[in-house]
């Protein structure tokens, strides 16, 4: 087993995917604009020509894409940036998305509750809303899951919402249970439906928001598009997984989806609002923790759910020494006995931590046939499609056109710091038009040239000399001061 985990670990450092295993050749281009025979793609809504995809698959130039003045705008004027990595996998892992989509009404015959006034409809009597999306998707081990949850999770979120149209746009608390669908059969006299009005209300009953069920379909959604990936990943070549990063704005209110580590802020007015977490063995240690006490056969009789300050030396059994469990916050001491010498479920700091020496985020889309390096050992268990999902009310406050949401892959925030972010905002802002739309592009490719460095002798460098990011850098700058120009 150690020499399994000094294998692994090698070629970690030798910079693999985060999954521990040689990136894969992504197949298919879909929507996205793709080279020739579709084995790599970038986001549709750059609308790259021939030789600007290939100039963005160029990993000695490092070019910055982003959308090209006099193309299609995103909503909201909304800016975006990329650039791909320094060698560390073949392709750009990276994939983006950006949507305004429509939600159409479930039909319900039978139930269905009364329309308010107000209530979107398009020509031809649709009923529904529109909601506006961003999303950023890391992909390790290849880009397959990452380029298919760029086409789909929208969808999926969507497909969640169309029991919730009218309930949204109604003022009343949702009900508890939604009607039945018309059965063939007809109902005995005793089993008719008593009418809603006529419902006993319990003292017991949760009150329960609009706002926690937009949560929960976005949940949903993450584990409808995770299982989608599971059914698909072989018919349709779906390598490795991937971090998400989702923005949702609906009915005045943005929902921040992030299952892994990549991170968002809200810069309103020189404040800093963190609007997500990363989510690593580090983090989410208790949870791997106690998932290995409830289930300890998922070890593998490989590995301790047990933490220590570090390897633990046979020579050493019998001694006390510091150790935590899935309770423990804090550390305590503990007689070294034959089982702790196994390698710990989590180990490392930081950056280089890792669940089962293997993966360094515990949260995304995918990776479900990733296993310890050498093994048969499964780490999907380990790993959660749910996301944490952080609201912010776009109504609470009067924003001006420099406030803004950023979201970004790790490959920008392993290298620029909340702050530091913050006063590329402001600078570059700053130095343009409050009505020039093209101000938030300018931000997000400011980031990710500050995030990348300049190419010296010594490789990719910041400008205070310190090591740039050599890892794929995707930047979304959405304006929170209104709609801007939608699309």
């Amino acid at each position: 087993m150690l020499l399994r985990v000094r294998s692994a670990l090698g070629q970690l450092a030798a910079g693999l995917g985060a999954g521990g295993q040689p990136p894969a050749e992504p197949r298919g281009g879909g929507d996205g604009a793709a080279a020739a025979g579709g084995s790599f793609c970038r986001p549709a809504f750059l609308q790259l020509s021939p030789e600007e995809l290939r100039r963005a698959d160029d990993h000695a130039g490092r070019a910055v894409q982003s959308p090209r003045d006099g193309r299609r705008r995103l909503p909201w004027s909304t800016g975006y940036a990329e650039v791909i990595n320094a060698g560390k996998s073949q392709h750009n892992e990276d994939q983006a998305c950006c949507e305004v989509v429509f939600v159409e009404r479930r039909p319900s015959p039978r139930g269905r509750l009364p329309s308010k006034e107000g209530s979107g409809e398009l020509d031809g009597g649709r009923k529904g809303f529109c909601f506006h999306y961003w999303a950023l998707f890391d992909g390790h081990a290849g880009s397959g899951a990452a380029v298919m949850a760029s086409k789909r999770l929208h969808l999926h979120i969507c497909e969640q919402l169309r029991d919730l149209v009218d309930i949204l746009q109604d003022p009343s608390p949702p009900p508890i249970c939604l009607p039945q669908e018309p059965s063939r059969v007809p109902l005995a006299e005793d089993d008719r439906e008593v009418p809603n009005d006529a419902v006993p209300r319990f003292h017991l009953e949760k009150a329960v928001s609009h706002e926690s069920l937009v949560i929960g379909a976005i949940e949903n959604a993450f584990k409808h598009m995770d299982d989608q990936i599971e059914r698909e990943r072989v018919s349709q070549h779906l390598s490795g997984g991937c971090c998400a990063l989702a923005a949702i704005y609906l009915l005045g209110k943005f929902y921040v989806a992030n299952a892994g580590d990549s991170r968002a802020i809200i810069i309103r007015n020189g404040e800093i609002i963190p609007m997500s977490r990363e989510f690593t063995p580090e983090t989410e240690r208790q949870r791997l923790q106690f998932l290995a006490f409830l289930r300890p056969e998922l070890l593998g009789k490989e590995f301790t759910h047990l933490e220590f300050p570090r390897r633990i030396q046979p020579k050493e059994l019998g001694k006390k020494m510091l150790y935590r469990d899935q309770s423990m916050s804090g550390w305590a001491y503990k007689k070294i006995e034959e089982d702790d010498l196994k390698f710990p479920l989590v180990y490392g700091e930081g950056k280089k931590a890792r669940a089962m020496a293997t993966i360094g985020v515990t949260r995304g889309l995918g990776d479900h046939d990733l296993k310890v390096f050498s093994s048969n050992i499964h780490i999907k268990p380990f790993l959660s499609c749910f996301p944490e999902v952080r609201v912010y009310d776009l109504t609470q406050y009067e924003h001006c056109p420099d406030d803004v949401l950023v979201l970004g892959t790790d490959g920008l925030w392993d290298v620029t710091n909340d702050k530091e972010v913050a006063r590329v905002v402001m600078e570059v802002l700053t130095s343009y038009e409050p009505n020039d739309p093209c101000r938030y592009t300018m931000v997000a490719q400011e980031l990710v040239v500050r995030s990348r460095g300049v190419l010296k002798e010594r490789g990719w460098r910041l400008a205070n000399d310190r090591l740039g990011s050599g890892d794929d850098i995707s930047v979304f700058v959405i304006p929170l001061g209104g709609p801007g120009n939608y699309t």
